[in-house]
């Protein structure tokens, strides 16, 4: 590990002191499409830094869209449950890769998995987590919720909330909640405020349903952003306008 991260305290400029990162599978992928591009991977690791340098607490949801897609293979014959399964195997190896980028960052870091695998990273328990908050870790929650039929964005809505985030940040590949796809429809709307009534109702595909749901019943705000802008996470948490803002 490099010269190690020391935890500061929390910028006075934050608006967001807690934040739960929700990033997918396939943003670690870069151009690839498939596996790990670490030079991405890199990249991404700068703007987490970028956030722990602010004093933020930060937890990480990574998705295994790069590796498997349960779904997908379940679509293909395979039993739903056995793909899910692995699916949640895949958010547990981009989550070690992310790990070993941040700590060469010198960014103490912590893997938290819903399946027990104690040779490889620690079970999820709720108290030793809040723990790692307050000594300043990053945290990464792997393994989705742990259960077949739940997606990682269900599982970071739920591990935000359980970690008493301020918000949760879903990092796109475009710059906020459109009308329509902007890579399909240049005329397409791209929107700074939205109530959650409006994402179910609209069907959006900002998240699943149970995801919206949960965030809607505890009033956690969501803030949809390009998280291939620079700087994009760290603005957001000191409050600037910064993709569309869904609470």
């Amino acid at each position: 590990m490099s010269g190690a991260f020391q935890p500061v305290t929390p910028s006075p400029d934050l608006r967001y002191r807690r934040v739960l990162l929700k990033i997918s599978g396939e943003a670690l992928a870069g151009d690839k499409g498939f596996g790990l591009d670490f030079a991405m991977i890199e990249r991404l690791a700068g703007e987490i830094e970028l956030v722990a340098a602010l004093g933020a607490g930060l937890g990480i949801v990574i998705g295994g869209g790069n590796i498997v897609r349960g779904g997908q293979m379940a679509r293909h014959g395979m039993d739903r449950v056995a793909a899910d399964y692995m699916g949640m195997l895949g958010t547990v190896i981009n989550a070690m890769a992310m790990q070993d980028v941040l700590e060469r960052r010198g960014i103490d870091t912590r893997v938290m998995t819903a399946i027990r695998m104690e040779e490889l990273a620690e079970p999820y328990i709720r108290r030793r987590a809040l723990r790692h908050f307050e000594k300043g870790r990053t945290v990464i929650f792997a393994a989705g919720t742990g259960n077949p039929y739940f997606s990682t964005d269900t599982a970071a809505v739920l591990r935000a909330i359980q970690m008493k985030a301020d918000v949760i940040i879903k990092a796109t590949g475009v710059d906020g909640v459109y009308s329509a796809d902007p890579r399909q429809n240049p005329d397409a709307t791209l929107y700074e405020t939205l109530g959650y009534r409006e994402i179910i109702g609209g069907e959006l595909g900002v998240m699943d349903q149970t995801a919206i749901t949960l965030c809607k019943e505890n009033r956690l705000p969501l803030i949809v952003l390009n998280i291939h802008r620079p700087g994009a996470v760290a603005a957001a948490l000191r409050g600037e306008r910064v993709g569309t803002l869904v609470q």
